[in-house]
């Protein structure tokens, strides 16, 4: 069904949404629907809302599978917005949310579902997950120029770091169990990205509660939301591939025509399997077996 807004929406479904889990997919273009669509149904979300500009609409063949809600997906802050819309309103259901062609990947996802991972998280007493946006990009430019490929798909696989996070508030003591993480397409190409927008961590697994607020910096305001672990061990850690950066960076005026291949020699075929990034240590399973 189509909703004029996201307002009206919630208005319409949020207690039955209340159990999640939930997708919000934020839709800025046609690239990649589709897949990025069946992506988030096969992993078992209970419900996923499309987030749309007027006249973008998921497929005909999804259409009854899919929330479809018409947002100003341009404005200032718009995805942060909308979560937060949906936070207050959902209180205990777990959230993700991604852009068009970005897919979540967890640990075993080919076998389990993401209630399955959740319910587990949940049991370890973790409301959050910290997930790692690792970016995609074509192998061929000349054959893709926008840099999104879903056949032709490749990722760094080295060149990941992680630097202390500071606490403003304590004398700039860096935070417990709390790191800023870089790597990908936005750190190889620096210079055509913001310095504020050159993390590649998000905590795009949560759980929602009363006065909880996503920043935009992709950080929860409750500080524990935002560790990569418990202090006791590890945890679960997610993936969201994305050819966002590399949309982005071949289609924005100022770096298109800088950039004639994003391969390196640390490039790798993506091969759309959990095993490769467990391989790569870009997800963790923690006691998840």
């Amino acid at each position: 069904m189509r909703y004029p807004s996201l307002a009206d929406f919630l208005a319409a479904k949020a207690p039955t949404l209340a159990t999640g889990p939930l997708s919000l997919v934020m839709a800025e273009d046609g690239v990649e629907l589709r897949s990025t669509l069946e992506h988030q149904l096969r992993c078992g979300f209970r419900d996923v809302i499309l987030l749309a500009p007027e006249g973008l609409a998921p497929p005909d063949d999804l259409a009854a599978r899919i929330h479809t809600v018409i947002h100003d997906v341009f404005a200032e802050g718009a995805l942060v917005g909308a979560v937060n819309q949906v936070i207050d309103r959902v209180p205990g259901a777990w959230i993700h949310y991604c852009y068009n062609a970005e897919y979540l990947f967890f640990p075993f996802c080919e076998t389990r579902r993401v209630r399955e991972l959740l319910t587990f998280h949940a049991e370890e007493r973790r409301d959050a997950m910290l997930t790692y946006v690792i970016d995609l990009y074509a192998g061929d430019l000349d054959a893709a120029p926008n840099a999104v490929l879903l056949s032709d798909a490749w990722l760094d696989r080295s060149g990941y770091y992680a630097q202390a996070r500071k606490d403003p508030a304590n004398h700039n003591h860096p935070k417990e169990r709390q790191l800023d993480f870089y790597g990908g397409l936005r750190w190889r190409f620096e210079e055509h990205i913001p310095p504020a927008r050159r993390r590649i961590d998000r905590i795009s697994l949560f759980r929602a509660k009363p006065g909880l607020r996503l920043l935009p910096d992709h950080r929860l305001t409750e500080e524990e939301m935002n560790t990569y672990a418990c202090p006791w061990h590890h945890n679960l850690t997610a993936a969201v591939c994305s050819f966002r950066t590399a949309k982005a960076l071949r289609t924005n005026p100022g770096s298109q025509h800088a950039i004639q291949s994003f391969r390196w020699h640390n490039s790798t075929p993506f091969q759309w399997h959990s095993q490769q990034l467990l391989d790569l240590g870009l997800i963790e399973p923690g006691q998840w077996f």
